[in-house]
């Protein structure tokens, strides 16, 4: 009964943790597009801003001791903070080089990558019927995307290097909250800082500093607080990011990430009578039925271990 009990808490805590990395991140990208569409405020200096209103926002919450910050040696963490600027770069280069067909259908490649990636180097298991999942959900893509699908040298050079680098970064996020035995505030609380002094050193190389559109440009009033609100949201998308990889896996937040793409063309659909083809409602119908595949399957998985383990003496 007790472990019943326990079960339950847990499954309702990841609920919540998706539940709130659902709401916030729809709600960033539709303040994130307002920022950009009526001020034209730099992509990457908003998301320096990002990781420092998130450090400023554990460095609040270590004062009220909802955690306790743990020492950590920088050399240990460097790779997920440069992991993570090159995520931004590539992802950000790959969608300015690339039509959003090709961009999107590069993302869903992030999922069969970690795959790969925690097969080989971290020798962890997936059965076939978890790997059968990627079918639909590659192909729902497909039919969301096919029509918008080009391809250029230079735009799948950043697409690649996109899927690999987004792919490590979701990785470690995982692997270094095990490796490190920290949580995911305690590990995030040393990681923004870091990646945000990464930021500032190549923001320069890809934004302008001065003039209008440049990161000390004439910025309003209002302006500014759009940015900071978005900031706070960020903080919550940041967390809950690292809280839903470290508490399941970069698989299972890929997984969510689909289904997330399929409630904001939904949402387009409803809330801005954004033009929905017959191929794209077959295609969310396809990353749908994925996605609960994977779901059912990863369930059954886990009652599976938790019979076996409960059968040893």
């Amino acid at each position: 009964m007790t472990r019943l009990l326990f079960g339950f808490s847990a499954n309702r805590r990841i609920v919540g943790g998706l539940l709130v990395n659902l709401f916030s991140s729809i709600c960033i990208v539709f303040i994130n597009k307002w920022i950009y569409v009526h001020y034209g405020f730099p992509n990457m200096t908003l998301t320096l801003i990002h990781f420092v209103v998130t450090w400023l926002g554990l460095y609040i919450c270590q004062k009220m001791d909802i955690f306790c910050p743990k020492s950590l040696p920088v050399r240990r963490i460097m790779w997920l903070a440069l992991s993570f600027c090159g995520f931004v770069a590539f992802t950000n280069l790959s969608l300015q080089n690339n039509s959003i067909g090709t961009y999107q259908l590069a993302k869903v490649m992030t999922t069969p990558v970690i795959i790969l990636i925690q097969t080989t180097y971290y020798k962890k298991t997936f059965s076939t019927k978890i790997k059968l999942t990627l079918v639909p959900i590659t192909l729902g893509v497909i039919l969301n995307s096919y029509y918008d699908v080009r391809f250029n040298l230079l735009g799948t050079v950043f697409a690649t290097l996109g899927v690999l680098v987004t792919s490590l970064y979701q990785v470690w996020v995982g692997a270094k909250q095990h490796e490190l035995q920290v949580n995911s505030m305690q590990l995030l609380y040393y990681q923004a800082p870091l990646s945000s002094a990464v930021l500032l050193g190549i923001i320069p190389l890809f934004e302008p500093l001065a003039g209008d559109g440049g990161i000390f440009g004439p910025w309003s009033l209002t302006a500014l607080v759009a940015v900071l609100f978005s900031g706070v949201v960020a903080f919550l998308v940041n967390l809950s990011i690292y809280w839903i990889i470290g508490n399941t896996s970069a698989v299972t937040y890929n997984m969510f990430g689909h289904f997330k793409f399929c409630i904001t063309l939904i949402g387009g659909y409803l809330l801005f009578q954004d033009p929905l083809s017959l191929n794209q409602a077959l295609g969310i119908l396809c990353t749908l039925a994925g996605i609960l595949s994977y779901t059912h399957f990863k369930l059954l998985e886990q009652e599976e271990g938790k019979s076996r383990l409960a059968q040893k003496p």
